[in-house]
């Protein structure tokens, strides 16, 4: 199976998260059966009636072995910048494959699957999983569908397989990453004209609310509760934004909403955040609502799967990462990690691009941990 012509033939679905992935995972699904792998196709409809498809595979039998885990979908490609062709249609230049999704991370998702078709059934003693899951990008509703209806990871977990989250890394071990919070909150007014008594102007209340959102951000920045320095940068990023919504300046607005998010890290407790917010907009009589709860990912940077997975990536030292992935979703397996071809300073931009030679060395370090955790070899 040749990574390169599956990850093109990836890039050129636009899978975008807010439209089916359908097609994208048929494709996986269509890989993975012709190399032999038993599948589970995973459908539900997204709270805006769309419908999004996980895939889950099997290939070899027994206890262990290594589960990868992807997803599909991808960020819009609204503001692509490439005149000469469009962002799902998959180029090849200057040694990079161009496309929406090439980086983040469906190059990634295709080198494991050549990986795996280069390793025969029958030299197998412990199973490959392959995991590709759907809305990552906007919830990780995908990634939560699949602990709850999927067979095949119950059996990945009770079996006790190594992970890995295929996202960018440049190849480099990720052992941890940042957790990620989202609140929403809205103060409600009423709509008149500005010179008359008739209006309730919503920021009024919001006012002492951001007061003390601000507080929390100052202290969020030098509070050692909130800090952790093995992150870069070491603090949570408490993030306010505040928007009315109102289209002209001599209206009352009648509504002020206010979205803040945050990034815990390991050994922190977010949910004190969230009660002291919660309290805030109490005070001031706003509508309080959590929109998104997503733990942070570790694991033991001195454990013996960590340093496996530097010996075979011919590296000495595990980093972590500021952004979020599934793995969050995954914590019912103990030895996990993130590394994945590409950078994530690729994803998500308006030029995006994955090197070959880092598909190449995708392919070769996928399959060279199928051959140490799931063959006698």
């Amino acid at each position: 199976m040749d990574a390169l012509q599956l990850a093109c033939d990836l890039v050129a679905v636009p899978s975008i998260s807010a439209t089916t992935n359908q097609d994208a995972a048929d494709i996986v699904l269509s890989a993975l059966q012709r190399d032999g792998f038993e599948t589970e196709r995973l459908a539900y409809d997204d709270p805006n009636r769309v419908r999004k498809v996980c895939i889950v595979g099997r290939k070899g039998n027994g206890n262990g072995g290594l589960a990868y885990f992807a997803h599909t979908d991808v960020v819009p490609a609204e503001s692509w910048s490439i005149s000469a062709h469009g962002p799902f249609v998959p180029t090849v230049r200057d040694g990079k494959l161009y496309g929406r999704g090439s980086c983040d991370m469906k190059g990634s998702l295709a080198a494991f699957v050549a990986a795996a078709a280069r390793v025969p059934a029958h030299e197998l003693i412990s199973p490959i999983y392959v995991i590709a899951t759907a809305d990552e990008e906007i919830g990780f509703h995908g990634a939560r569908h699949v602990v709850d209806q999927s067979e095949l990871y119950r059996e990945l977990v009770g079996g006790g397989a190594r992970a890995l989250v295929g996202e960018p890394t440049e190849l480099q071990v990720v052992y941890a990453h940042k957790g990620g919070y989202g609140i929403r909150v809205t103060s409600r007014g009423r709509a008149a004209h500005s010179s008359t008594r008739e209006g309730i102007n919503a920021n009024l209340a919001m006012i002492p609310f951001l007061q003390e959102m601000k507080q929390i951000h100052d202290e969020s920045m030098t509070d050692p509760r909130w800090l952790h320095q093995e992150f870069e940068p070491p603090w949570i990023s408490w993030n306010i934004g505040i928007n009315d919504h109102t289209a002209a300046v001599n209206i009352t607005p009648p509504q002020s909403v206010c979205t803040i998010a945050f990034r815990p890290m390991p050994g922190q407790d977010p949910e004190l955040l969230i009660e002291r917010a919660r309290r805030a907009a109490e005070r001031q009589d706003l509508e309080f609502q959590v929109t998104w709860r997503l733990p942070p990912l570790y694991t033991d940077p001195d454990s013996p799967f960590i340093h496996e997975l530097l010996e075979l990536t011919g590296t000495t030292r595990p980093h972590t990462v500021a952004f979020g992935t599934d793995g969050s979703i995954f914590s019912e397996i103990p030895r996990i990690a993130v590394c994945g071809p590409g950078s994530i300073r690729q994803a998500h931009t308006d030029d995006e691009w994955l090197s070959l030679e880092q598909l190449e060395r995708g392919v070769d370090l996928y399959q060279q941990g199928i051959r140490r955790w799931c063959t006698r070899n």
